[in-house]
């Protein structure tokens, strides 16, 4: 899995923004039926000319759709709307409609990979209790869970619950839906030449083995947002942002990590 990914919520002209980021040098875009573009993130990848064995395609089944069967026809539903014969990960977008259809939901996609149809099993937007009850249910732990990440929200004992059981983190809203004028973040970013402080934030998230998602539909930032790989972060550049963390008060998207 390719260590930064575009994401395409609310992402409006979906086809022309993932062609760019191909040509910056993504490789990994992130999807989900409740975006309603995979359609268009399939069209992308068939104009870019790429072959399927280098690109890593994200999406994910939404809770109206949780439970068994409902689960096995929306996997069928998003290959046929990628037009991709298996998709690389897919992520249950959120922990709502309770343990039983979670774990229902869970089930159909290990028979999904099982099958061929998806590589990897995920989840999302998972607190340490829907985590345990994937690992009491005698199920194998997924390859992943994102979760909103940004220095302002770090959900720390989530991610150390990951690590512990080898589960990537995923960091969605690493800029923090545009809120970057925190001085911490220009600061950092005046002490280098041509870094702007989205980039530090991306690179935060890196240094701390996250995969970030950013997203935008602004070509130029696209291609900014990956230019990540020339710079690093010191330790005390790092305890800064560190510092910033305001725990689930720093969230600014839904966040339902507590659903029942």
């Amino acid at each position: 899995m390719p260590c930064l990914a575009l994401g395409v919520y609310q992402n409006y002209t979906t086809h022309e923004s993932v062609l760019e980021a191909f040509r910056a040098g993504y490789r990994h875009v992130d999807t989900a039926q409740a975006y309603r573009n995979e359609a268009a993130v399939g069209s992308a990848f068939r104009e870019s000319g790429l072959k399927r064995d280098d690109v890593f395609i994200t999406t994910k089944c939404i809770s109206k759709t949780h439970g068994y069967d409902s689960t096995s026809r929306t996997v069928e539903l998003s290959l046929a709307r990628l037009e991709l014969e298996y998709i690389d990960l897919y992520l249950i977008h959120d922990p709502f409609k309770g343990t039983d259809l979670r774990l229902q939901t869970y089930r159909a996609l290990l028979d999904a990979q099982r099958a061929g149809k998806i590589r990897s099993v995920g989840v999302s937007n998972f607190g340490i209790k829907h985590l345990t009850e994937i690992r009491t249910a005698g199920l194998p732990m997924p390859s992943v869970n994102q979760i909103e990440l940004h220095p302002r929200c770090q959900q720390r004992p989530i991610v150390d619950y990951c690590r512990e059981h080898g589960v990537i983190v995923q960091a969605y809203s690493p800029l923090i839906r545009g809120q970057l004028d925190d001085p911490v973040f220009a600061q950092l970013a005046q002490k280098r030449v041509r870094i702007d402080p989205a980039q530090v934030l991306l690179r935060w998230s890196l240094q701390h083995g996250f995969v970030p998602l950013p997203k935008s539909a602004t070509p130029a930032r696209i291609r900014s947002n990956a230019q990540l790989f020339d710079f690093a972060l010191d330790e005390a550049d790092m305890a800064a942002l560190d510092a910033l963390d305001q725990g689930a008060a720093g969230a600014v998207t839904w966040n339902p990590i507590d659903a029942e």
